[in-house]
């Protein structure tokens, strides 16, 4: 006659593990996961930037222009142009007021870098920084 603890252990060796408690937490930990992750925009374009001593670390909630060395501006991939900035500006402006961030090339006009700055005042930015690489 087998022991209560052989019948206990065969019982369990003929049902198996049930892996669904376990797939509902991995589950839950990925939906965490992906909610609470912050997305950074990026220019989409790499940018040579200048140095700068007095450089500061900034706000990850900033509206990023990018001025590529031939004078194309872009934003989040897509070249904009000058003409494009004071739009794009105004709508990202209306959901919510953040500073503008322009990485130039350090190769870039200063003409140039005053008309996207000045659109970029002209379409509401309180705040508009120019990125450095700190030294």
């Amino acid at each position: 006659m087998p022991s209560r603890l052989q019948r206990r252990l065969e019982h369990q060796q003929t049902q198996g593990i049930d892996m669904s408690p376990l797939l509902d937490v991995v589950f839950i930990l990925l939906i965490f996961f992906i909610v609470t992750t912050v997305f950074v925009k990026e220019t989409g374009v790499e940018v040579d930037k200048p140095q700068a001593i007095s450089a500061q670390q900034l706000d990850q909630t900033v509206i990023l222009l990018a001025i590529t060395d031939a004078g194309e501006v872009f934003y989040d991939g897509s070249q904009i142009g000058v003409a494009g900035v004071r739009g794009t500006i105004e709508q990202l402006q209306r959901r919510r007021p953040s500073p503008v961030v322009i990485q130039a090339d350090k190769t870039v006009p200063t003409q140039l870098l005053l008309e996207v700055i000045d659109e970029a005042k002209l379409a509401g930015a309180k705040t508009v920084n120019l990125a450095a690489r700190v030294q």
